[in-house]
């Protein structure tokens, strides 16, 4: 299941059922699960663990050394999950030492062309990447969300799970979840409805998230106020997670309202 052409060193650990395409580079330190497909032309440096069954297309770049001045060669890790689909020219670095030693990713996520994950991000399950969109490093995806194409996401911040960026969006602080974001740099727009009811969510659900967002995020005068009185009222798991979510946040949430 190893193409003669590719060049695999002696101490990776690759499952038999794993394939391997013409001109790949499988460095050290690197463990591929059983099921996986490797094109050809990829590069893999470890140390690096990937699950089962993903499918890793050309010309993408996994595990290299992270783009950052203070990284001097720490033997930190990238950690891909089960069922991920990474497409063409995709590039994953590994962690540093300063942001835990590791990148993460979960598993059933697609990730379209282009698309760059940095240095000690942590990225859930079931999330779309759209063609180039882009992290840099210390970023956290929850998940069921998805980016769309050449979104930006500044360091350190957070997407919470359910959320949904349009083309083109610059994410410079923590984006709520269950939201709709646009612009740059990205504003709120409203909850993301059609997402919601598409993944099964109840009318009650989404119309309590409606409410939450336009008494809390929309709302004049004392934001603090108005979150810890609708946390003490509300009955709804998934505005709890809302408002928590906003309540936590370090960097600030985006903004409401259109440019």
């Amino acid at each position: 299941m190893i193409d003669p052409r590719a060049d695999v060193h002696p101490s990776a650990e690759i499952d038999a059922s794993a394939q391997i395409g013409p001109f790949s580079v499988i460095g050290p330190n690197v463990r591929i699960g059983a099921g996986t497909r490797i094109a050809s032309h990829v590069v893999i440096q470890g140390p690096t663990e990937i699950g089962r069954e993903n499918h890793i297309y050309q010309f993408s770049s996994i595990g290299e050394a992270p783009q950052d001045r203070s990284y001097r060669g720490e033997p930190t890790r990238l950690v891909i999950g089960d069922r991920n689909m990474i497409r063409e020219s995709v590039t994953l670095s590994r962690g540093t030492e300063k942001g835990g030693g590791e990148t993460v990713i979960g598993h059933d996520n697609i990730i379209m062309a282009y698309v760059h994950i940095a240095h000690d991000c942590i990225v859930g399950n079931n999330i779309t990447f759209a063609n180039a969109a882009s992290l840099a490093g210390h970023v956290e995806v929850q998940d069921h969300c998805t980016l769309g194409g050449f979104t930006l996401v500044h360091q350190f911040c957070r997407i919470g799970t359910h959320a949904f960026t349009s083309m083109g969006s610059a994410l410079n602080r923590d984006m709520p979840p269950y939201c709709l974001a646009s612009g740059n740099y990205a504003r709120l727009i409203g909850i993301n409805k059609v997402g919601l009811r598409r993944q099964g969510f109840s009318d009650a659900s989404i119309q309590g998230l409606h409410r939450a967002f336009a008494e809390v995020l929309r709302g004049h005068g004392d934001r603090k106020a108005r979150l810890e009185r609708l946390l003490a009222e509300t009955t709804i798991p998934e505005v709890r997670v809302l408002l928590e979510f906003i309540q936590t946040s370090q960097r600030g949430v985006l903004r409401a309202g259109r440019d």
